[in-house]
């Protein structure tokens, strides 16, 4: 097994960790990629760019979809735009979108929106993955929805609804769609590679991701509550399933419809560095560029949801849409915030140590909120640091 890229002195553990993802946790191709105060420490790739070890070689530029890991990209627009003025995080998120006031959701704020207490991380009628993919229809689905919950008074991670609630509120505010906003704003001053739907002349540059078999056994999810998540997913009835279930079938991840699509909870493509440099820039400047200031910082990583989660079942914590450092989402130390992709995908910012981490990869698990590979990775990079 061949790993290239670089690290930089101290960083060699990462380097370790990552080849074992591949000798000993059945990693088919993977990149990380780790900022510390605006710089690149760690750049590293290896294995083939499809899932199943055909086609070529994985690249610096090979990019992937990364699931729900994009939560944490199409979170940063509302806060930049609260940040400039433009919207108000503890208005209604009907005085922006009237339609959404229907059903009892009237009380629901955009700081609620995006802490994942609106309510309504399920629908009545799932949508097609075609449906899903029109944000008209999308939004109007949501607008329509009862909440399971009245809204402001619990929290339940919305799964996939986040695409339209994050997608319509920025398109009212700005006029622009929440892909276009982000190609626009941020990752257009940054030179980010990532993408809230994929342009088709970058598609060439994305390999073919799946679900691979994971060799050990645990997870973050190994401790059973009464009920686990696997249990209640298992149930079509229960939250859980239909909050995941929101689009049936579930899209094909390699169809390039669906990659064209704008889903800010679940089809983002990034490469690792894009990730990391992403939120390199959220807690301080990279080439000359700072997105977040100090104050919406310290907003986004403040706890506005915690304890059990209405649909993952165990216990959560959220800052203003992204997860918090907890024993369901562990990263690097108590101030760390950023986003999982199901199965795999990892970005996150520890403004103390002044870290930013992406991981991406083809391999997609069973776990939830944290992915073993991941996990490694992150104790890599804590013993560089001397922690």
């Amino acid at each position: 097994m061949v790993v290239n890229g670089t690290v930089a002195e101290g960083f060699e553990p990462v380097r370790d960790a990552f080849l074992r993802n591949f000798t000993a946790l059945g990693d088919r191709g993977a990149a990380v990629s780790v900022y510390r105060h605006g710089r690149e420490v760690v750049g590293l790739w290896g294995g083939t760019r499809d899932v199943d070890g055909g086609g070529e070689p994985w690249q610096r530029d090979t990019a992937q979809i990364v699931r729900s890991a994009t939560k944490g990209v199409a979170a940063s627009v509302p806060l930049l735009l609260a940040q400039r003025g433009q919207l108000d995080l503890d208005a209604p998120v009907g005085a922006y979108w009237p339609e959404f006031k229907a059903r009892g959701k009237e009380r629901a704020t955009v700081r609620d929106l995006l802490a994942h207490r609106a309510g309504v991380p399920a629908l009545d009628r799932p949508l097609t993955p075609a449906e899903a993919a029109d944000p008209e229809l999308g939004a109007a689905a949501v607008a329509a929805q009862p909440p399971a919950w009245e809204p402001g008074t619990d929290h339940g991670y919305h799964a996939q609804t986040y695409s339209w609630l994050t997608g319509e509120l920025v398109r009212r505010v700005t006029g622009r769609s929440i892909g276009t906003w982000i190609a626009d704003e941020i990752a257009g001053p940054l030179g980010l590679d990532l993408w809230v739907g994929l342009p088709g002349a970058r598609a060439h540059r994305v390999g073919r991701v799946g679900g691979i078999e994971a060799p050990e056994a645990g997870g973050a999810l190994r401790a059973r509550p009464k009920r686990s998540v696997t249990e209640a997913y298992a149930d079509p009835a229960s939250l859980t399933r239909r909050a995941f279930a929101a689009i049936t079938p579930l899209p094909d991840e390699n169809d390039a419809a669906y990659r064209a699509a704008e889903l800010p909870a679940s089809n983002g493509i990034a490469t690792a560095e894009g990730l990391a440099r992403f939120y390199a820039a959220l807690t301080g400047e990279v080439d000359g560029v700072r997105l977040f200031g100090p104050a919406t910082l310290e907003s986004a990583r403040t706890e506005h949801s915690a304890g059990p989660d209405r649909v993952l079942v165990v216990n959560t914590r959220f800052g203003l849409g992204y997860m918090l450092h907890g024993s369901t989402s562990p990263l690097l130390s108590p101030g760390s915030f950023g986003h999982p992709g199901r199965g795999g995908a990892l970005g996150f910012a520890d403004p103390e140590s002044g870290i930013a981490f992406g991981y991406v990869t083809n391999g997609f698990r069973t776990s939830v909120t944290a992915d073993a590979r991941a996990q490694a990775l992150i104790r890599a990079v804590r013993a560089s640091l001397g922690g």
